[in-house]
């Protein structure tokens, strides 16, 4: 029973701290847009960066990965000292993988918000720092390259739970004892990944929004044809 309440402390923390929802908050500050009602309606790095430019969608993405590291740490403050070390690792995912949801199903904007990429990348980040850097070379070589923010997040959420995988298989100190964030890793991509259906369906069918470079190439082309 006991156990079960350290679960639900985690996964609060971790939710409030995914629900705070920043990028709905700059657009508004900067542009007076409500960015529910601008382009995909998310709140994330990439809506933001249509809605209000590119220092808006900058800052909205690292406050997301922010907030998904700021659940885990939260989470380890207030609860390594009383939790069994063993079960540790699980309530710290649990943490990382609610603050997921809690971005993209947001209390404070009746259950919208973002892909939860962020997030995503934030609670991986604060368990294994290189995360982070990974994510930001992956991030930007894949926005640049391909021009889908979908591709890069859908890229991402793999990423994450292949390479804790490697971790613990490799036996890497502090991975290899424990499944959870593996396991956490996975269910945080499934999450990313339910939330970007439309624009996996968009991919299928071939016509998915681009952003970056290769939305002004595309734009100049056809400002040159009309």
């Amino acid at each position: 029973m006991v156990n079960i309440v350290y679960f639900i402390i985690a996964g609060l923390i971790g939710y409030i701290c995914g629900a705070v929802p920043f990028g709905y908050l700059y657009v508004k500050a900067v542009k007076g847009i409500n960015i529910l009602d601008y382009g995909s309606g998310r709140t994330g790095g990439t809506n933001s960066l249509r809605a209000a430019g590119w220092k808006v969608g900058t800052l909205t993405g690292l406050s997301d990965v922010f907030k998904g590291f700021m659940g885990v740490t939260l989470t380890r403050w207030a609860l390594s000292g009383t939790v069994n070390a063993d079960l540790l690792p699980w309530i710290l995912g649990v943490a990382g993988v609610m603050s997921v949801v809690g971005h993209n199903w947001s209390v404070f904007l009746n259950w919208r918000g973002g892909a939860g990429t962020g997030p995503n990348v934030g609670w991986a980040t604060a368990l294994w720092w290189p995360m982070f850097p990974i994510a930001l070379v992956v991030m930007v070589l894949m926005l640049v390259g391909v021009g889908m923010a979908s591709v890069a997040s859908l890229t991402m959420a793999a990423i994450i739970p292949i390479t804790f995988g490697i971790l613990y298989i490799a036996g890497v100190t502090g991975y290899s004892g424990t499944i959870a964030y593996l396991v956490c890793g996975v269910a945080a991509a499934s999450f990313v990944t339910w939330a970007l259906r439309p624009n996996i369906k968009r991919l299928i069918e071939g016509n998915e929004r681009v952003v970056g470079p290769r939305a002004k190439r595309k734009q100049q082309v056809n400002n040159a044809q009309s």
